[in-house]
């Protein structure tokens, strides 16, 4: 893992994309990179943990490279940016060591296959990280997050959705509204059993019952039907990322 302004310089160009093929042959060569290789970038809404910087390769085999984003377009300006050469337990081996690490907020991109591909993982990186809970100090990775990362890729739209599912609901009485809300999260997070979330909440299944009933009233929207349903998770999503941005200087 190295990090300074020789190798931000090099790493620069690759992150931004669009590199010339004389460029990328020059930074691989700088940094010690193959030009073709399993490839993940990560980007932190907060300053790297100075234990994720040290010299040769984690545990996995992984080797990092760790730079900021300067001048690149877009939420990531400014942030802190790892290329990973992937080990054999790939981008979830990555996002472990840096949770174990106490890293975070911060997003994984999926795996790609070269250095010219690095600024298409960096912007899908950035994408990650805006999904992660506002606050929160998780790792998570873009394909765990696919729903979000639609979502907040077109926060006009987000916008749009949360007002058109859940308006009745955010001019409800703010108690009722935050009790609605978590007794959704906690049906939606017991897999639909009114019983499990019963019991997570501490309260009886038919409390549950009736504030279920009432969102659907408000929301004009039936749990039992899948693409109801889909809106009311969706809308829930954008709720919970509208709360606050996930790290310093966010954008979105």
């Amino acid at each position: 893992m190295r990090r300074g302004t020789r190798y931000g310089a090099l790493l620069g160009p690759l992150l931004a994309g669009g590199a010339t093929p004389d460029l990328v042959t020059r930074a691989a060569r700088g940094l010690g990179l193959p030009e073709r290789g399993r490839y993940a970038v990560v980007v932190l809404g907060t300053p790297v943990p100075d234990a994720a910087v040290a010299e040769g390769p984690d545990v996995d085999g992984a080797r990092w490279w760790w730079g900021t984003a300067e001048g690149s377009p877009g939420d990531v300006e400014g942030r802190e940016v790892a290329v990973v050469l992937l080990g054999p337990a790939g981008p979830a081996r990555a996002a472990a060591r840096l949770r174990e690490l106490g890293a975070g907020p911060g997003g994984v991109s999926p795996v790609v296959g070269s250095l010219t591909e690095l600024g298409a993982a960096r912007r899908l990186a950035g994408t990650a990280l805006l999904t992660c809970d506002p606050g929160s100090r998780e790792i998570v990775r873009l394909d765990e997050r696919l729903p979000a990362a639609l979502l907040v890729s077109r926060p006009e739209l987000s916008t749009r959705l949360l007002a058109e599912v859940f308006g009745p609901l955010l001019t409800a009485v703010p108690a009722e509204r935050s009790l609605l809300v978590e007794t959704l999260e906690a049906w939606l997070e017991c897999g639909g059993s009114v019983g499990r979330a019963a019991a997570r909440l501490g309260c009886h299944r038919n409390t549950v019952f009736n504030r279920l009933r009432r969102l659907e009233r408000l929301t004009a929207r039936s749990l039992s039907r899948p693409r109801e349903l889909v809106d009311l998770v969706l809308a829930l999503d954008v709720l919970r990322l509208s709360s606050a941005p996930p790290g310093p200087g966010s954008g979105g």
